[in-house]
């Protein structure tokens, strides 16, 4: 199938691993032209090896914290003409309610909202120029489900699907797209680091801690497993693609059936 990306540049900010990477490799195989993203240059240099051995677009790397105005700023300047932007980066952190103090919760908004609502802003002059664009944030099943073992995390998932759906609105009558993805649990890098050490100092088998978490925190997934990096960046190159013209304002759930109404 061709998802018509063959030209457009895409950024993805937060790309060097895990859904992040997925992303920008899937689709950079798909033709785009792809900015992976990374804070160390070791980490983008990695990454855009790696994707560009089966890329069919170009790949150049960004290195800078896309939380920060000036890194934001410096990325739009340094590729004009951003048409394809996937807002993925953020942070996550078990804790306690009581236990968050107020720098927790601004620093959780800073990275996983403003730094996308930020972006956005900056990329939205030339793709308007164009009449054509893609704004796509990856929010989370915690966006409806406030985990509460995380609820600083889940306010900023929750205001990433205001943000998106407000956005689209905004731009109602043009070419340009605005998306919410939802993975559900995910084996990234983070999480699947974070449950091998749960596995490890419990004595048990990644297996064992992955099958203990779908019972006990996640008991209503319906394919009861982690998903794959790939199979979140299956829905994301779709969004992002040129057949998805009639899909905007939406959020869209690659989280195995987690949350448990249908709309």
């Amino acid at each position: 199938m061709d998802l018509q990306m063959n030209g457009k540049l895409a950024l993805v900010s937060g790309s060097t691993a895990g859904i992040g990477y997925a992303i920008a490799h899937r689709l950079a195989r798909e033709g785009a032209s792809v900015i992976v993203n990374g804070r160390s240059q070791a980490g983008v240099d990695e990454a855009v090896g790696r994707i560009g051995a089966d890329a069919k677009g170009e790949v150049h790397g960004f290195i800078g914290d896309l939380s920060q105005a000036e890194a934001a700023q410096e990325v739009v300047r340094r590729h004009p003409g951003i048409a394809i932007l996937v807002n993925n980066l953020g942070i996550f952190e078990p804790k306690a309610f009581e236990d968050i103090p107020d720098e927790d919760w601004q620093r959780f908004f800073d990275v996983n909202v403003l730094s996308g609502v930020r972006l956005s802003r900056l990329v939205l002059p030339a793709m308007k120029l164009a009449n054509w664009g893609r704004i796509i944030f990856i929010s989370s099943e915690s966006a409806v489900q406030i985990p509460t073992e995380m609820i600083h995390n889940g306010m900023t998932k929750t205001a990433q699907l205001a943000v998106s759906r407000g956005l689209a609105e905004s731009l109602a009558g043009t070419g340009i797209t605005v998306n919410s993805v939802l993975p559900g649990p995910t084996k990234s890098r983070g999480v699947g680091d974070f449950v091998g050490e749960l596995a490890k100092s419990g004595g048990k088998t990644f297996a064992q801690m992955e099958a203990e978490f779908f019972d006990h925190m996640r008991p209503t997934s319906l394919i009861k497993r982690f998903a794959t990096t790939d199979e979140v960046a299956s829905m994301v190159a779709y969004v992002a693609s040129g057949l998805a013209s009639a899909t905007t304002g939406a959020a869209l759930r690659v989280d195995g059936g987690v949350i448990r109404s249908a709309f």
